[in-house]
């Protein structure tokens, strides 16, 4: 998976489509990501402690990678990755409509 923390991403399907946040975590495995302000689901939540009333929180709800597109931050387009290796032989993400490092 090409995403990282912090990337900033651009819903491109979906019932959040057009939206852009944040990624605040990765779940390689699931292949999913957790953006903030996205795919928020309401969670009915019990009182604590006795005369306390219940209320309802929103929480980010964890979306598919396959619905996000990176945002790069020199152009700001949305675009895929490509991976170019530097003279070290470390590996860099670089956007593929500017060529600028993410």
């Amino acid at each position: 998976m090409d995403f990282k923390k912090n990337d900033n991403v651009t819903i491109i399907s979906g019932k959040d489509k057009g939206k852009s946040g944040k990624i605040t975590k990765v779940f390689a495995t699931a292949g999913q990501i957790l953006i903030e302000g996205i795919n928020m689901k309401k969670k009915h939540a019990k009182p604590k402690k006795s005369g306390e009333k219940g209320q309802i929180i929103q929480i980010a709800h964890p979306i598919s990678a396959s619905n996000a597109m990176i945002t790069c931050s020199s152009c700001s387009k949305n675009t895929r990755i490509a991976k170019k290796i530097e003279s070290k032989g470390m590996k860099v993400r670089v956007c593929k409509k500017c060529g600028a490092g993410l």
